[in-house]
C-alpha cells in the first residue's frame, strides 16, 4: 500500500524557514509527480508546489513563489519543501500528494495523501 508521511511542521515566527520533508513508500517513486497542498481551518484545500518525475519542472502558487522551493531525491523516495520568510498567512496543515500528474494544480488530481504536518507561524 501507498504511504507518504510528512514531517518537519512546527511552530515559527513570521520571517523564519522551515524544512518540511515527505518520504513515500511508492515502488515507482520516480514515476509519480508529487506536490504540496496545504489547508487553514474554514478554508478549501489549496496548491502550493508540484514537481515533475525526475524533478525537471516545478511550479508554484502565486501566494508562495519566490519563498518556497520544492525539490525531490528519487534515490530516497523523498520530496522537500524549503520554506522561507514564512508569513502568518502561511499557517494550515500542509499535506504531502502523489499522482501520475498534477498538471491541473487541483487537489481532485491527487491519487495519495500523507497525514499532514502541522505549520503555524506566528507575528
Amino acid at each position: 500500500q501507498v504511504q507518504l508521511v510528512e514531517s518537519g511542521g512546527g511552530l515559527v515566527q513570521a520571517g523564519g524557514s522551515l524544512r518540511l520533508s515527505c518520504v513515500a513508500s511508492i515502488r515507482t517513486f520516480s514515476s509519480y509527480a508529487m506536490g504540496w497542498f496545504r489547508q487553514a481551518p474554514g478554508k478549501e484545500r489549496e496548491f502550493v508546489a508540484r514537481i515533475s518525475w525526475r524533478g525537471g519542472y516545478t511550479y508554484y502558487a502565486d501566494s508562495v513563489r519566490g519563498r518556497f522551493t520544492i525539490s525531490r531525491d528519487n534515490a530516497k523516495n523523498t520530496m522537500y519543501l524549503q520554506m522561507n520568510s514564512l508569513k502568518p498567512e502561511d499557517t494550515a496543515v500542509y499535506y504531502c500528494a502523489a499522482a501520475p500528474t498534477l498538471a491541473q494544480a487541483v487537489p481532485t488530481q491527487v491519487q495519495y495523501w500523507g497525514q499532514g504536518t502541522q505549520v503555524t507561524v506566528s507575528s
